[in-house]
């Protein structure tokens, strides 16, 4: 199996167990309240990540204090993104969600050249420009499109967005799953501190089984995607990432008997073949630096 091959299944394996996590999220039906069941998944999930660092001697590398403020600024983004994310998940359709989700290789390009001065022409800037009209057809602004939900879907893009820039900082030596746990660890913090204001309530087995589901997609999916980081050519692996909203659409469809209407779809190919183009194009530009 050539890496570029590998690479690709891994990518898509890593978009399956992030879709199906978020499947198992919604799959309680808001039956706990948020903090307490961020708390659980996270404490389980943290767990799993622990065994994982160790094994791989994550704890034992030296970092930089440089490094260190950009882990804390991933993991705060992290925690914000859980956040809005799962508020926003509990109370929309999961293909909607996950369909503005895609829009994540165009605000992270966008992101690159407004804070690291990253060359972007006129084409990829164009491409961006479509993508964007592509989610906002997804969310409708007016009246009756835009919700709550709706700002809380975009707010979590743009914190996503930070923390993939602020990864794209880290140095080469700093231990993804260092990484990892220092961000699943933030948010099983943040949400144990968060749910004592709120009142618990008991957990069902059919629940507890969705968290743990949850909490070993969320794993995997974090594996594999630091895996496909160490295999093949990023950007013959990247445009595999959309295979997430496919994902989306059947357990959306199998599950929760969703299916986006024809003008999210429409939005939805938009943003998907403008990332295509945008990561065509990066593809093109450095072509003349390999040769």
């Amino acid at each position: 199996m050539s890496p570029n091959l590998l690479g690709a299944l891994l990518m898509m394996a890593s978009m399956a167990c992030f879709t199906l996590n978020d499947t198992f999220v919604k799959a309680t039906a808001g039956d706990l309240p948020l903090f307490q069941l961020l708390f659980l998944r996270g404490l389980l999930a943290t767990l799993l990540i622990f065994v994982m660092a160790q094994s791989r001697k994550a704890f034992r590398k030296q970092v930089a204090a440089r490094d260190w403020a950009l882990i804390a600024l991933r993991s705060v983004s992290e925690v914000a993104a859980a956040y809005f994310f799962i508020s926003a998940l509990m109370n929309m359709p999961l293909a909607n969600i996950t369909a503005i989700l895609q829009v994540l290789p165009l605000t992270v390009t966008l992101g690159s050249m407004l804070l690291f001065g990253d060359p972007v022409g006129w084409r990829r800037m164009s491409a961006i420009a479509v993508g964007f009209g592509g989610m906002l057809l997804i969310v409708r602004p007016g009246p009756e499109g835009f919700t709550l939900w709706s700002t809380y879907a975009l707010i979590s893009v743009v914190c996503v967005t930070c923390r993939d820039l602020s990864t794209r900082r880290l140095s080469p030596s700093v231990p993804s799953m260092l990484v990892t746990f220092a961000a699943s660890a933030s948010v099983l913090v943040f949400a144990g501190v968060a749910s004592l204001w709120q009142e618990w309530v008991p957990v069902s087995g059919q629940n507890a089984s969705f968290l743990a589901l949850s909490a070993v997609c969320i794993v995997g999916g974090y594996f594999l995607s630091v895996q496909v980081m160490r295999v093949g050519d990023v950007s013959f692996v990247a445009p595999f990432r959309y295979t997430g909203l496919i994902w989306a659409l059947l357990l959306g469809w199998a599950v929760f008997d969703h299916w986006p209407g024809p003008v999210t779809m429409l939005g939805a190919a938009i943003i998907v073949g403008t990332g295509l183009f945008t990561l065509y194009r990066e593809r093109q530009m450095l072509r003349p630096l390999a040769g």
